[in-house]
């Protein structure tokens, strides 16, 4: 099934206000509607990052299909995760930088979950990539901290944005870390489709 060429009567609905998401969207869809879920996004306690972020996925994609039942629904979850710790987004300054320190100079993982949900068929899976962070000195963390990117992404920072001068390299999916596996969801849109 070509995303793209996707007939109007099948309705996309992506459950996501994130900007981040809705642009990479258009990758696959050129006509999509969006809505918030009120589904419970508290991370499975004991999960490991990539089954608590595919579950939250999974409960905002079925929340979102309860209510439009004649769409496709897309939902997605990502989180940080380094030393068996996993990252959300941060609270405040203080816990952006501190979230900025333990990832400088070290690799760690995103995880992306992602729900597929229509007429009663679901499909959730995630997807991880490896990310390599430079070393950061603290006028470095506080210079990121005044953009105010940090504070509403995973891990507190936007491979996407200011924070790409501090990755050195990726092993996976680009997209991944901005949120949305797009290859992953493309390749998986003609099962839930059929």
């Amino acid at each position: 099934m070509n995303a793209m060429n996707m007939k109007r009567e099948n309705r996309v609905l992506l459950a996501s206000q994130s900007p981040r998401r809705r642009e990479l969207m258009k990758l696959l869809f050129a006509d999509f509607d969006t809505c918030v879920t009120n589904a419970d996004e508290t991370l499975p306690a004991g999960a490991a990052p990539g089954e608590a972020v595919r579950e939250i996925a999974l409960r905002k994609a079925r929340a979102a299909a309860w209510e439009h039942m004649d769409a496709i629904v897309i939902a997605a979850d990502t989180v940080v995760s380094i030393d068996g710790m996993i990252l959300g987004k941060p609270r405040d300054a203080g816990q952006a930088a501190q979230m900025l320190r333990r990832l400088s100079g070290r690799i760690h993982q995103v995880f992306t979950g992602v729900a597929l949900c229509r007429s009663g068929h679901e499909e959730s899976f995630f997807v991880k990539t490896d990310v390599a962070f430079a070393p950061l000195d603290e006028s470095e963390i506080t210079w990121y901290l005044t953009t105010d990117e940090p504070f509403d992404k995973a891990g507190a920072y936007g491979i996407q944005g200011y924070g790409a001068r501090f990755i050195t390299g990726i092993t996976g999916d680009y997209f991944n870390v901005m949120g949305l596996p797009v290859n992953a969801i493309y390749e998986r849109l003609g099962e839930i489709c059929r």
